[in-house]
């Protein structure tokens, strides 16, 4: 069922459709191209949320063309092996676009005159817990003293790169102090996930989006590689050879995907049972979130869901 808000006087904020399922908007076939985040939205990192995987196929049979666009650290082969090891059918996807890879290209080809100013030698802040994530193949020079960095490259916010390869764990507190010194030397931020948390088995874990903002405080210069910035909607037109009124994008972070879709020029579908659960007061899966709250939060963030619904499910 898809129910339309009444419209807002002038100078309020721009309102949107609610839906308890994809099935009318889908099987309109609007969209050609569907862009799907996929933590919070098709998984939550340890399993698919309940119907995902249907509704994927369904999709699919009403002529979807559907790209996962992720605020992930890692490659895009790497977040279709996740997929798949969670039970999702790959071939029903055009492909991934991820913030990783997006970083690993711009880094590798230097095309880019920013990229291609930029040193060899970096600070590079990763994962630890979650598994370190590899430079094979750009060339670049790992170094932990300051000084000798030209940049910063950050993936995860659990531990530093080492020159050997290995990594070091370290705290946020220790993080920040490096940044800190970085800041005095005003080397510039390449962050592979500008995401501030992510949902992870209901739990929210500290992504490096965090570190960003920390770092545009103290002064620091910030190079985004995914959303908000319209980059990785551009790369997922272009993949599946559509133009903006084609596209819809289908996330649950306002600050961040949906933010990055009105940046982009594109509809959206806010999924409210993602990382905005807790500040929706929603407690259970499916729930439907209070349409007031919902209107407050998308204010808060000035950002602007074409669609609202509770959960992916047909």
């Amino acid at each position: 069922m898809m129910a339309k808000c009444t419209a807002a006087p002038p100078g309020e904020a721009q309102l949107f459709r609610t839906l308890s399922g994809l099935q009318q908007l889908a099987e309109t076939r609007r969209f050609k191209a569907w862009f799907l985040d996929q933590f919070g939205v098709l998984h939550d990192g340890k399993q698919p949320y309940p119907g995902a995987i249907s509704t994927l196929e369904k999709l699919a049979t009403n002529g979807a063309k559907m790209v996962i666009i992720s605020n992930s650290s890692r490659r895009a082969s790497t977040t279709m092996n996740k997929m798949k090891s969670l039970g999702f059918d790959p071939s029903l996807f055009e492909g991934a676009i991820t913030s990783g890879e997006l970083t690993h290209q711009y880094l590798q080809r230097r095309d880019d005159p920013w990229f291609a100013a930029l040193g060899r030698s970096c600070i590079h802040i990763t994962w630890s817990d979650r598994g370190a994530i590899s430079l094979e193949g750009l060339s670049l020079k790992v170094v932990e003293n300051v000084e000798e960095a030209e940049f910063i490259l950050v993936h995860g916010t659990e531990a530093m790169g080492l020159p050997s390869g290995n990594i070091r764990p370290v705290s946020l507190e220790d993080l920040e102090k490096i940044l800190q010194q970085c800041a005095s030397k005003r080397i510039p931020m390449i962050v592979a996930n500008p995401d501030f948390a992510t949902v992870e088995a209901r739990a929210l874990i500290i992504m490096p989006g965090t570190l960003a903002a920390k770092y545009e405080k103290l002064g620091g210069e910030v190079k985004l590689m995914g959303k908000p910035d319209k980059i990785i909607y551009k790369s997922a037109m272009a993949m599946v050879g559509v133009d903006t009124s084609d596209s819809i994008a289908v996330d649950d972070s306002l600050h961040h995907d949906i933010k990055g879709a009105n940046e982009a020029g594109i509809a959206s579908a806010f999924i409210t049972g993602g990382i905005h659960a807790t500040e929706l007061g929603l407690s259970s899966f499916g729930q439907v979130a209070d349409l007031s709250s919902v209107k407050a939060l998308a204010a808060k963030y000035d950002a602007h869901p074409t669609y609202v619904l509770p959960a992916f499910a047909w």
